[in-house]
């Protein structure tokens, strides 16, 4: 069934895949059949993903999704694909730009690559709104996911590039709470010395050991699109308090979202 249904939805995703079921980027019809038939089964299964806000995301056109980061590792960005390739009629790739060190990984780099995850440099984005792509971005960086337990719904600072882009592209921006990957992925400490022996960031550590996500139910909550007006060339200080709209946005998502659940008896 699962099968059924990722090659139902690869059948109605609107890339221009070649004779060889390759897009003008390299994303790959068959790679993301085989990364989504197994994110489907996190998706449904092990998180149970409860995705509200589906209608905000755009069904054709330029788009940026921009949200908090949440949990140890990547299951944030994975989940917020997904949930754009399960829950969207008609189904759409959201393509993130990749932490630098995800292209140093020789398997990792190709597997992302095929499924529309480059390198973040601004060139490359930019480029893919220009081509009317769904952009998934994390303005909080690896310091979001770097956040320890107590601290998983805060937000620390956002970076301004992603607005200076969305004004030069002219592109709406999808405000999303992410809520539970701190749950999922419980950091009690981070080993920055051994991550950059292994060319990462850092290592999460969990109360296990092991930074593997536990079954928690993940949600994602979209909101409605902002749209700011302007050029990218503006002052620092007009940049910013854009940036700050945003994150106030995402936060009040966040802060209601995490209410809703400690009531419905869901561990916050």
């Amino acid at each position: 069934m699962r099968r059924q249904e990722v090659q139902e939805r690869l059948g109605r995703l609107e890339l221009p895949f070649n004779a060889y079921g390759v897009d003008p980027y390299g994303v790959s019809r068959w790679h993301l059949g085989v990364v989504f038939e197994a994110m489907a089964f996190f998706y449904r299964n092990y998180f149970r993903v409860r995705c509200h806000g589906i209608e905000h995301v755009p069904a054709r056109g330029r788009a940026m999704l921009v949200g908090n980061h949440s949990g140890g590792v990547a299951v944030d960005g994975a989940m917020i694909v997904t949930s754009c390739f399960l829950e969207a009629n008609p189904p759409r790739l959201a393509q993130a730009m990749a932490e630098k060190f995800i292209g140093a990984m020789p398997l990792a780099s190709v597997w992302a690559s095929r499924c529309g995850h480059f390198t973040g440099l601004p060139e490359n984005a930019q480029r893919l709104l220009e081509d009317e792509r769904l952009l998934l971005v994390f303005p909080e960086g690896a310091r979001g996911t770097a956040k320890l337990y107590p601290q998983r719904y805060d937000l620390v600072d956002f970076g301004t590039g992603f607005m200076r882009l969305a004004l030069k592209t002219r592109a709406p921006i999808i405000p999303f709470g992410f809520l539970g990957g701190g749950s999922a992925i419980p950091t009690v400490a981070n080993l920055y010395g051994l991550g950059r022996a292994l060319g990462m960031p850092y290592v999460p550590v969990t109360p296990y050991l092991l930074p593997l996500p536990l079954p928690v139910p993940l949600e994602i909550h979209y909101g409605e699109p902002l749209v700011f007006e302007g050029t990218g060339n503006e002052e620092d200080s007009v940049i910013q308090g854009y940036v700050e709209r945003v994150k106030t946005r995402i936060a009040d998502i966040i802060e209601k979202r995490r209410h809703e659940r400690w009531q419905g008896g869901v561990k916050p």
